[in-house]
């Protein structure tokens, strides 16, 4: 919306040869009007406090630490169980592709959905998409050698 000093406004009713009480009344309604705005403006919601959620890509059924995988880490609210990570990826997939850039670009695939998915869609879902491209899996035994 196009910001206008309230004096420009002042004059133009004026020239309009508007009576001088409905002016004012004029002027004092843009005023309220403008404080109601800002303060509108100012009540934001807090921001959601997020986790994060590694999404592993096991095609196969081979889950045995012998091959390479890969994966995506996604966020989703701290409230909300780790599991529903992937159901909330497969809705905001699902919009994506009613929208105008999905009919035309399908994505059929994790990997498609977390590279060229909408983030705006995602984030209706509440799932933030933190890497783009596949992250290589490095499996450990979690301890650290004493000697």
């Amino acid at each position: 919306m196009a910001k206008v000093d309230l004096e420009l406004v002042k004059m133009v009713l004026q020239r309009a040869k508007i009576d001088t009480l409905d002016i004012a009344k004029i002027i004092e309604d843009i005023n309220m009007e403008t404080k109601l705005a800002e303060e509108s403006k100012g009540e934001k919601e807090p921001p959601v406090k997020k986790q994060f959620v590694f999404l592993l890509s096991d095609p196969y059924g081979k889950f045995k630490g012998d091959t390479d995988f890969t994966g995506w880490v996604v966020q989703i609210p701290e409230d909300d169980n780790p599991a529903t990570a992937l159901e909330k990826l497969h809705l905001g997939a699902y919009d994506f592709n009613r929208s105008i850039k999905g009919r035309r670009y399908p994505v059929r695939t994790v990997a498609e959905a977390c590279e060229f998915g909408s983030a705006k869609i995602f984030k209706e879902q509440k799932i933030w998409i933190k890497s783009k491209e596949p992250v290589l899996v490095v499996p450990t035994n979690n301890k650290i050698p004493t000697e």
